[in-house]
């Protein structure tokens, strides 16, 4: 129970500064520390990130700092494709899953760390419009992708989605984590039903866990809202690379343990 108030208050934070990134340490936690199997981490992961993501998504609401009709666009493709991914998840085993988990957030942080995105890349345009022809084709590739990885990995697609958004759509780092939030909520709900019938939920972790994850990710929300840009999207990277380091040095003491 510790563990998962503990896990509950890092993942809530992470949603609620930085947009994502809640999942990333919530699978993990739930394998390693709470001796959860991975198809039980996975739901209850989705179940908890997808609560905190409607959560932390109020403060962003009251700022205006949300694509609403990006954010839908994305969670609809997503949504359409999070059952295909859960549907591969129980065909490989767990070790598989967490390793293709850990290359995942690898490729994202470098790509964080590497490009320098500007506004205008490919929706916003100077007057604040969006220049649907250029994005509404990647909004739905770039959405249909991080839905699959949701229901694979059962993570809400937050480190996935907020480099997709800032580099691929060239949304600002501000506007990206807000329209992020609307969408690993749509993806962690249909991940979830994808799950829902395959495992049985831990209800006194997934409980804790999900009260300190909402109080966490309602504090960290109001500080992540005056956080400069630049400085957020480093944090976000220097996160996917610590615990993708975690994840692999892990099933390399199992491997040699074996």
């Amino acid at each position: 129970m510790i563990v998962a108030v503990a896990a509950g208050l890092v993942v809530g934070a992470l949603v609620g500064l930085l947009g994502g990134g809640g999942s990333v340490l919530a699978v993990p936690a739930l394998v390693y520390a709470a001796d959860q199997d991975v198809s039980q981490a996975v739901a209850t992961s989705l179940l908890v990130v997808g609560i905190t993501a409607v959560v932390a998504l109020l403060p962003r609401v009251r700022a205006g700092r949300i694509a609403w009709r990006i954010a839908l666009l994305f969670g609809a493709a997503g949504a359409a494709t999070a059952f295909a991914g859960a549907a591969v998840n129980r065909l490989l085993p767990g070790e598989v899953v967490l390793a293709l988990f850990a290359g995942l957030m690898v490729g994202a942080g470098v790509r964080m760390l590497r490009e320098k995105p500007a506004t205008g890349a490919a929706c916003a345009v100077e007057d604040g419009r969006v220049d649907w022809r250029r994005c509404a084709p990647r909004t739905v590739a770039g959405g249909l992708a991080v839905g699959f990885l949701t229901g694979l990995l059962g993570v809400g697609g937050g480190f996935l989605i907020i480099p997709v958004l800032v580099i691929v759509l060239g949304l600002p780092m501000t506007t990206a984590i807000g329209t992020s939030l609307v969408v690993i909520a749509l993806n962690s709900a249909a991940g979830f039903a994808a799950h829902a019938g395959e495992v049985t939920l831990d209800v006194p972790v997934t409980s804790a866990f999900s009260v300190a994850a909402v109080g966490a990710a309602l504090a960290a929300g109001r500080v992540g809202s005056r956080l400069d840009t630049a400085r957020l999207r480093r944090w976000f990277a220097y996160l996917v690379f610590a615990v993708a380091a975690l994840v692999l040095a892990q099933l390399g003491t199992a491997a040699i343990a074996a």
